[in-house]
């Protein structure tokens, strides 16, 4: 077993982790984990590797979302990531929390818009756009909430990720405005990450372990 990438996602209290062998996806497990990313993630990883007969050494690169997200979330999932990358010697990428779910989507001529939930009322959205065969950004990820959005939409938009109850009465309020996706493509899986982090390693556009970091919407407090 020559090629076999990890991938990790702890943003936000949704995480995910997957093995992919540059082919196809050998394992992926996603979960719901408030606050316990730090009991879980090891744990989960190791039982993944098992079911492969897989020994960490054997890892031939590593991905992680690097943000926006959780403070706590993304500092453990980049530890992990750097510290398995750092220790194998393998390729290391970061890929932003929501070009994961974004990806999992299919081509459409309508603005795409991604969401995750960043507490306190607030979600966190990037706007994307198909072009040259993929969703590429055309709004950085901000801080807004579902009222300030649903005013802000004037065109035909879908909207994927982090939906809550809140968000799926307002946004399905707006008729035509708005088509939400399948709460089974809204789920935000390792599995597209892993993806993500092949194509970019096999372009050469790995990261340095030394100067990742998280991205994050505002100063931790």
């Amino acid at each position: 077993m020559s090629d076999m990438l990890l991938a990790i996602d702890t943003a936000t209290d949704q995480a995910s982790l997957a093995l992919h062998d540059g082919r196809r996806l050998r394992v992926e497990e996603t979960w719901e984990a408030p606050r316990r990313h730090t009991t879980e993630l090891a744990v989960r990883m190791a039982h993944a590797m098992e079911r492969l007969d897989l020994e960490p050494e054997q890892l031939s690169g590593v991905a992680v979302t690097t943000g926006p997200g959780s403070f706590t979330g993304l500092r453990i999932g980049m530890a992990v990531a750097k510290g398995l990358a750092m220790a194998r010697r393998v390729g290391l990428v970061g890929v932003p929390t929501l070009d994961v779910v974004a990806f999992a989507q299919g081509r459409d001529p309508r603005p795409l818009g991604a969401v995750l939930q960043a507490g306190r009322g607030r979600i966190c959205v990037a706007v994307y756009v198909w072009q040259s065969g993929g969703w590429q950004p055309v709004q950085e990820a901000r801080l807004t909430t579902w009222e300030a959005l649903a005013e802000e939409i004037s065109e035909p938009t879908l909207l994927c990720g982090e939906i809550d109850r809140q968000g799926a009465e307002l946004m399905g309020g707006l008729g035509e405005r708005v088509e939400l996706l399948p709460a089974a493509w809204c789920l935000r899986r390792a599995g597209f990450l892993a993806e993500l982090g092949w194509r970019r390693l096999k372009a050469g556009k790995a990261d340095d372990p030394a100067t990742l970091t998280p991205v994050y919407l505002q100063v931790p407090v």
